[in-house]
């Protein structure tokens, strides 16, 4: 798990597992809501997993047929995330580079969130609007150099941050609060 994330393992511990990791089970390989966790069989159960897992393996990195239909994908993944690793949408956007070639910004790009959780929480950034961004890209073909992200507490904007595409990051310009998004450059 990235530096950081340390906040969001106490899923991890406890006497049951995380109710997403259960649901795997239960809906998608064995597709029974009754199935028991205390019954995994670690050989059986990850088999299981194995061969029924073509359809829920998203890593393919050629994607040229969505890049050839006109096709534009917009990635985010927080860095706070402790349900599924970070590093998993890196080691993915770089996939498709290596597929695909170093240059693929005309249609792919990779927003990663400081601070942000599974889908939202945490200390960071974490409400932003990666559909406007998409469909203004899509539209008029503004690729997204950032994207402001917002963090909000008791219903009121606390720090506005820029994301930025992957590899660059928000850099502090030094002076003002570095609670404003103004404050900071992607580099």
């Amino acid at each position: 798990m990235p530096p950081g994330s340390e906040l969001g393992w106490g899923f991890l511990a406890g006497g049951e597992p995380a109710e997403a990791r259960i649901g795997t089970f239960n809906y998608v390989l064995y597709q029974d809501p009754k199935w028991d966790w205390r019954a995994f069989d670690l050989h059986r159960d990850t088999a299981l997993a194995e061969e029924k897992a073509g359809y829920l393996k998203a890593i393919n990195p050629d994607l040229a047929a969505f890049k050839a239909r006109g096709g534009k994908l917009l990635m985010y993944h927080g860095w706070n995330d402790s349900l599924n690793s970070a590093q998993n949408s890196i080691n993915y956007y770089s996939s498709v580079l290596a597929k695909m070639g170093r240059k693929q910004d005309n249609w792919l790009r990779l927003f990663m969130a400081p601070g942000m959780q599974h889908c939202g929480g945490g200390p960071g950034p974490n409400q932003f609007n990666f559909l406007g961004a998409l469909e203004r890209w899509r539209e008029s073909g503004a690729a997204p150099d950032q994207i402001i992200g917002s963090h909000v507490t008791n219903n009121r904007v606390v720090m506005t941050r820029p994301l930025c595409p992957y590899p660059q990051v928000a850099v502090y310009m030094g002076t003002g609060s570095s609670n404003d998004a103004a404050n900071f450059a992607c580099k």
